[in-house]
């Protein structure tokens, strides 16, 4: 069974709550605080493809790096957003919830079924 990991800030209130929901559920599970261990870009750019995202997707937009960096206003490519997410990870949503080939963005902290449940096999 793959291990599952979460890539959490612990003072968020929706990642507590899926550390909580991991906890009781009784899988064994890996927690990172990014904002002490950042994610490397490597490792970023894995999750958004597992994700199925882009990496402006992943932005949280009312952040004040956010607006101070003016990124509404600004064209940046996927390698400049991940670079000022890898600097300012308050820019990375939370929490992201890794298991195997998936990944997901555990916003509401109920999505964490998703991962929990069994894979559908395809017929």
């Amino acid at each position: 069974m793959a291990k599952i990991t979460i890539y959490q800030k612990p003072t968020c209130t929706t990642c507590r709550q899926v550390y909580n929901v991991l906890k009781e559920s009784g899988v064994d599970f890996d927690a990172v605080n990014y904002f002490i261990e950042p994610i490397p870009k490597k490792k970023l750019k894995e999750l958004l493809k597992k994700m199925g995202m882009k990496a402006r997707e992943l932005l949280r937009t009312k952040e004040q790096a956010y607006k101070t960096l003016r990124l509404a206003e600004r064209e940046l490519t996927d390698e400049e957003l991940l670079d000022l997410m890898i600097e300012h990870p308050e820019l990375i949503q939370r929490p992201i919830v890794e298991k195997g080939g998936r990944a997901i963005l555990a916003r509401p902290a109920e999505r964490i079924t998703e991962i929990l449940s069994p894979q559908k096999t395809r017929k």
